[in-house]
C-alpha cells in the first residue's frame, strides 16, 4: 500500500503541472477560452507589450484574463505584468480579458464590442 501512495501523488502531480502551465485552451468554434471554457477577448486601445487600457468601469465589464505566478509562455501566449503586480495572459503581445456578460461557457457576447473587442481566434 505505501508504494502505491507515492505513484500515485507522481501521477497526479503531473498531471497537474501540464494543466497549470498550459496556455488557454482552444474551443471547439475556434476561439481561445480560459479554464472556465469562458471566451477571451482583445481590447483594441491597448497596444502590443503595453499597459492595459481598460481600468475602472472598463475593468469591472471586461476582467482581465489573469495568469497564476507560475504559469510560462507558450508559443504566442505570453504572460504580462499588471499595474497591480498580478499576471495577466497575452496573445501575440496584446492582453486578453473575459466579458461579464458572457454568462456561460462559450458565449460570445462582447465579440465586436463597440468595435474595439475581439474574440481571441486560431
Amino acid at each position: 500500500m505505501k508504494t502505491r501512495i507515492p505513484m500515485l501523488a507522481a501521477a497526479l502531480a503531473a498531471t497537474f503541472s501540464l494543466t497549470v502551465h498550459a496556455a488557454p485552451p482552444v474551443a471547439a468554434n475556434g476561439m481561445f477560452t480560459d479554464s472556465k471554457g469562458m471566451t477571451l477577448y482583445t481590447f483594441d486601445k491597448d497596444t502590443a507589450s503595453g499597459p492595459s487600457a481598460c481600468s475602472g468601469g472598463c475593468a469591472q465589464a471586461w476582467p482581465a484574463a489573469m495568469a497564476d505566478a507560475s504559469d510560462q509562455p507558450q508559443g504566442d501566449w505570453t504572460v504580462m505584468s499588471t499595474a497591480d503586480g498580478g499576471k495577466q495572459w497575452a496573445y501575440k503581445g496584446k492582453r486578453v480579458y473575459t466579458f461579464a456578460k458572457d454568462t456561460k461557457a462559450g458565449d460570445a457576447k462582447g465579440e465586436n464590442f463597440k468595435d474595439m473587442w475581439h474574440t481571441v481566434k486560431q
